[in-house]
């Protein structure tokens, strides 16, 4: 008995530490003693450079502006202020709240740790983090990364061990529902000439059954059925849900999760390393991460861990480099200008009266009377004269077709002359213009516009395009209209044509279609002396190269600006790593600060470190500004690290 309650009281102390503990450990969660953070890790070792395949030494040679040898190397002062070599030591710790990251083809990645000290586990519990990523005003969050104790996975595997057992108690064998021993006794002592059937693995209809039992199986089997059973059975189902909620408190997540794992014992600060990749985006220059969370024991949460301070990524873009100095072409501006159209009027054979119910004329001549309203109306262009051209299909001699397009087009001329007459005399009145005797504008504010009538007799180029476009005339057919249009006489190649099973479509389908009046506007420019004008217009493919620049769209930049061969151009290939092009361009350029910096990027990439070095420092001497910004790119960056550069001397 006296072994019982030691052991007893051994456990209860057991029990009354682990409390105490976890008591400890939600005291300290509370009043902030421990929490866990974000950092960023230590960044990776620079790569060496390289000089074709050798490594560089640690001193190289430049020139300053005065074209005089300057020798830099590794060096620090020391506390008589010379300069002398050194090793860099990286720390071991980072402190920084911020890193700057390079984008290139339009990503980057963002690296950071979350850090989960030892006092913030517990075997209990479980932890939730969830980042969040902060850019151009809006909060996304990322996926949540999950610690879980020891303990309370087990607790989490006993719910669906639980839950498990509750399913297995559901029934699934139909069979054990019916009382099948009295069944077969019943049938042995009542009708024993059908209990043969219980050995017999042969089909038994429906039918076949009813007629030696009286009754259906379906009725046998509902008689025989353990009701009770049943039901119990089937609310059992009804509450499968509700029974994996009373058992699984906190189910296992397998999916959206970044990380879940769990933790034997808080041994040390758990770190995670998170790398999460996102598309850049045009004016993002730089994103945010921060941290929240939940502290769980069971389903309960105990503490909501505060958001904590932010990491900052800054970003650079070599679309910050781009020139958005708008471009122009040289384009020469006509006076004279040509506009034209066809309409198809309809004429009664042999005359060229015009008659707006005859066929689609009225529409035809309503649209023909709009496009002369818009061009009198146009504020840019003045209506000198009017080309019109009559055309007939090939039937009857060329010689009446002649005199008949010909009069046909003088009809129309006069037809449409007269509205644009009366069209003029009309706005007139309504600007208040002066009106002569006759009603008419006066010569002196209103210059004539000439029609000119002109006919195509027989419009054969219009037929030949026809046939070879028609889908209904067959490929035969088509090879007989050529040779039959090689004829030279076209009243002879008319009669051929009649002969041919084709020409009634042709006469009824293609033919009328031929029978077009052509409208060839002549106009100027108001206000326009000289017959041409050169100007200046802004060179709009250019400009959307430079916009998808800007937009960190490199590919459409490079189609668009590399017939341009420019500073633009090159820097959308050293965007693409077309590293080759972009320095075969640069270098027949003026040495400006932007180009001077982007050799220097492009020497980096290469391995000439020396070369690399000078133009760095050129674009330095020009502009200051990139003494700040070579910290942003990681292949200035490293020239800037390993030679020390940027320091006084």
């Amino acid at each position: 008995m006296e072994k019982v309650r030691i052991i007893a009281a051994l456990a209860l102390a057991v029990l009354m530490t682990g409390a105490c503990t976890i008591q400890r450990k939600t005291a300290a969660l509370r009043t902030g003693k421990v929490s866990a953070s974000l950092v960023l890790p230590k960044e990776e070792e620079l790569p060496e450079l390289s000089l074709h395949g050798a490594q560089v030494r640690d001193t190289i040679e430049v020139q300053d502006m005065d074209g005089r040898k300057v020798l830099i190397m590794k060096a620090i002062k020391d506390e008589n202020g010379e300069m002398v070599a050194t090793d860099v030591i990286n720390p071991a710790y980072v402190t920084a709240r911020f890193r700057n990251l390079a984008e290139r083809h339009g990503k980057v990645d963002l690296r950071f740790q979350i850090v989960v000290p030892k006092d913030m586990q517990d075997s209990k519990w479980q932890l939730r983090f969830t980042p969040r990523l902060l850019a151009l005003g809006d909060s996304t969050e990322l996926e949540p990364v999950v610690i879980t104790g020891k303990d309370y996975r087990k607790a989490q595997l006993r719910g669906y061990q639980q839950y498990e057992k509750f399913l297995r108690s559901i029934i699934t064998d139909t069979l054990k529902f019916i009382s099948q021993r009295q069944l077969e006794i019943f049938l042995q002592r009542n009708i024993p000439e059908v209990f043969m059937f219980r050995d017999d693995t042969s089909y038994v209809s429906d039918e076949q059954f009813a007629s030696a039992f009286g009754v259906t199986q379906r009725q046998a089997v509902e008689h025989y059925t353990r009701s009770l059973l049943l039901r119990r059975n089937e609310m059992r189902k009804s509450r499968t849900q509700k029974m994996f909620d009373k058992y699984v408190k906190v189910p296992i997540v397998s999916e959206g999760l970044r990380l879940d794992t769990v933790i034997q014992s808080a041994g040390g600060d758990f770190i995670y390393e998170y790398v999460q990749g996102i598309v850049t985006k045009p004016q993002m220059k730089k994103v945010g991460i921060v941290l929240t969370g939940d502290v769980f024991e069971q389903e309960k949460r105990i503490y909501n861990i505060p958001r904590s301070s932010p990491l900052t990524f800054y970003i650079s873009s070599l679309s910050s480099f781009a020139d958005g100095t708008e471009r122009y072409l040289t384009s020469v501006i006509e006076r004279s200008v040509e506009a034209n159209t066809a309409c198809y009027i309809d004429f009664r054979s042999g005359s060229s009266a015009i008659e707006r119910e005859q066929g689609s004329n009225r529409t035809e001549i309503g649209r023909i009377e709009s496009n002369l309203r818009s061009l009198v109306e146009n504020a840019e262009f003045g209506l000198d004269s009017i080309v019109v051209t009559a055309s007939c299909s090939p039937e009857g001699s060329y010689d009446y077709n002649m005199r008949l397009s010909q009069r046909r087009s003088e009809s129309v001329s006069g037809f449409f002359g007269k509205y644009l007459k009366n069209l003029r005399d009309s706005l007139a009145r309504d600007r208040g213009m002066h009106i002569d005797m006759n009603g008419s504008i006066s010569e002196e504010h209103a210059a004539p516009i000439r029609f000119i009538s002109r006919n195509d007799p027989e419009n054969w180029r219009m037929l030949d395009a026809l046939v070879g476009s028609d889908t209904v005339m067959t490929s035969q057919a088509k090879e007989t209209y050529r040779y039959c249009s090689e004829i030279s006489n076209a009243d002879e190649r008319e009669r051929r044509l009649q002969r041919e099973p084709f020409y009634n479509y042709m006469r009824t389908s293609l033919y009328p279609r031929l029978r077009t009046v052509r409208f060839d506007f002549h106009l100027h420019r108001k206000g326009m002396i000289k017959d041409t004008v050169h100007t200046t217009v802004l060179d709009t493919t250019y400009m959307r190269g430079v916009q998808a620049l800007r937009d960190m769209d490199y590919k459409t930049a490079v189609t668009l600006l590399r017939p341009y061969r420019d500073y633009n151009t090159a820097v959308a290939c050293c965007a693409m790593d077309y590293n080759a092009s972009a320095m075969d361009i640069l270098k027949d350029l003026e040495p400006t600060g932007p180009v001077e910096y982007m050799l220097a990027i492009l020497y980096s990439r290469k391995g000439d470190s020396p070369q690399a070095v000078q133009h760095y420092l050129n674009a330095c001497r020009i502009d200051r500004s990139y003494v700040h910004r070579g910290n942003l790119d990681p292949e200035i960056s490293a020239l800037i690290k390993t030679y020390g550069l940027n320091k006084e001397d």
